[in-house]
């Protein structure tokens, strides 16, 4: 992984970051850059962060009330979900769930993990 990466949008997530409001969009676009450097090391200021569970990882860029799900490929960032932190799917995957950080909370959570295997069987834009 080298620079900033190709980021391509799968039908889902397109359809996700097409509702937002243009201004948002092109903020949200233009803040979401990707390089090594962003998943090395997690600190509590950074918007990245990861999701795991059964070896399975997934990371998370988090910018303002958006949260943008990405897997990796080659040199390409593809992007599984675009979801607004209050969103109803947010909501019903993050209720109930028991303490820990948001990204702990999401990797034990299944119903996250259908969301984002429904993300990666959409086909690429």
């Amino acid at each position: 992984m080298r620079g900033v990466h190709q980021i391509v949008f799968n039908e889902i997530s397109a359809g996700e970051i097409s509702a937002i409001p243009t201004l948002e969009q092109l903020e949200l676009v233009n803040s979401f850059k990707v390089d090594e450097n962003d998943l090395k090391g997690k600190t509590e200021n950074t918007p990245f962060g990861i999701v795991q569970r059964d070896g399975r990882k997934i990371y998370r860029f988090r910018s303002k009330d958006y949260r943008i799900y990405f897997t990796l490929e080659d040199d390409k960032v593809i992007v599984q979900r675009v979801l607004h932190t209050n969103s109803l799917k947010d909501f019903l995957f993050r209720s109930g769930m028991g303490s820990g950080t948001e990204d702990q909370r999401l990797g034990a959570s299944r119903s996250f993990w259908r969301l984002i295997d429904e993300g990666e069987k959409a086909p690429r834009r």
